[in-house]
């Protein structure tokens, strides 16, 4: 759940989760320069500089982090996480996930990474105790949309019905479904991947604010309070 200081200072983890190679570094790098820059999101800013780990092939070796601060109310921090994707890494992807608030799941759209993305989706599920979109919200990104005959949304959400994280029409809680966003996280073609980051920041709040932290039912028609907070 997300956390309040003594201070009044809010501070939400979101995580970025997903095979190795799908590019959830990438996707941080670009947020980071388009918030940095005032390209796209100009209601966050960066505070300092990425941490990253990383071994020598550049591949993430325990984990990519990044602060940024809503410049609407200056009290709000995203700490933003990815994980090492590789296999061997299981462990302390289970450690890394302690305290997240909302997650991104980063899509290979190659079609020979097909059941590396599902693998990876399912240890998420088994990490969040299944309690993906009750309890977590979350986003997917289908990266690397600029490669040959790639996944497209609808393959991608059809994957994710027989997963069992897209709920049918008839489910109370079926408006927090996972809005798939197509996305090259390479900085000149990046829109998306600023949408995603806001669009997930603007669901923790109302997961904290109408649900206490949990999805709300919203099969009622209902008022977001105004004190909501947003980026």
């Amino acid at each position: 759940m997300v956390r309040i200081n003594k201070s009044g200072e809010v501070f939400v983890k979101l995580l970025y989760w997903g095979c190795a190679g799908s590019g959830k570094t990438t996707a941080v790098d670009t947020l980071y320069r388009l918030t940095k820059d005032g390209t796209f999101g100009k209601d966050v800013t960066p505070t300092g500089n990425l941490t990253k780990i990383a071994m020598a092939s550049g591949s993430t070796l325990y984990f990519d982090r990044g602060i940024f601060q809503s410049k609407k109310q200056q009290k709000i921090f995203y700490h933003v996480y990815t994980v090492a994707g590789q296999a061997r890494f299981s462990p302390l992807r289970k450690k890394i996930f302690l305290g997240t608030d909302g997650v991104i799941f980063v899509f290979d759209a190659q079609r020979n990474r097909i059941e590396d993305n599902i693998n990876s989706l399912k240890e998420l599920k088994n990490v969040a105790a299944n309690k993906l979109i009750t309890d977590l919200p979350i986003l997917v990104m289908v990266n690397k949309q600029d490669l040959p005959n790639p996944l497209n949304k609808s393959e991608v959400e059809e994957i994710l019905r027989q997963e069992g994280v897209f709920l049918p029409t008839d489910h109370k809680l079926y408006i927090w479904n996972p809005i798939v966003y197509e996305t090259i996280a390479l900085y000149s073609n990046a829109q998306n991947v600023y949408k995603v980051f806001a669009e997930l920041a603007r669901r923790t709040a109302v997961y904290q604010a109408m649900g206490d932290g949990k999805a709300p039912d919203t099969s009622k028609p209902i008022k977001l309070p105004p004190d909501v907070p947003d980026l």
